[in-house]
């Protein structure tokens, strides 16, 4: 982690392309697992884990949020969680759905894209204002 604030927004982009790329493994192996007899899905949920950092700072602005959320990125650490209670209709209790995996999956990839493609931005911006 970079400890000044013209990277506050990178580092919290950094923990949100980390935890995408774990989710596109995450699903990935939900298709590879689609005809398991009695396989759950596993998931990642990083909007939720940085909505709940967001707002422990209730009032102020995302300027602000994002600099207290700096002081300790810990809280974004997200880990995988198995759906026990995600209905099944098939008689081996597999639960995964490989279409909706897909798009998922596809989703989870465009995503990882944006992260990546908005921290080169934000780098290139640096750059220009060093010349």
């Amino acid at each position: 982690m970079i400890s000044t604030n013209a990277f506050d927004y990178i580092n919290v982009m950094d923990k949100a392309a980390d935890a995408s790329w774990k989710r596109e493994s995450v699903l990935a192996n939900n298709i590879a697992n689609a005809d398991t007899p009695y396989f759950k899905r596993s998931d990642i949920d990083f909007e939720s884990a940085l909505k709940s950092e967001l707002g422990k700072s209730r009032y102020g602005t995302l300027d602000r949020k994002i600099r207290t959320l700096n002081a300790d990125l810990s809280g974004l650490d997200v880990e995988t969680f198995k759906e026990y209670d995600h209905f099944s209709y098939r008689l081996d209790r597999n639960n995964v759905d490989p279409d909706s995996e897909e798009v998922e999956l596809a989703s989870e990839q465009l995503r990882y894209q944006l992260l990546t493609t908005a921290i080169s931005d934000e780098f290139a911006r640096m750059k220009v204002v060093l010349k």
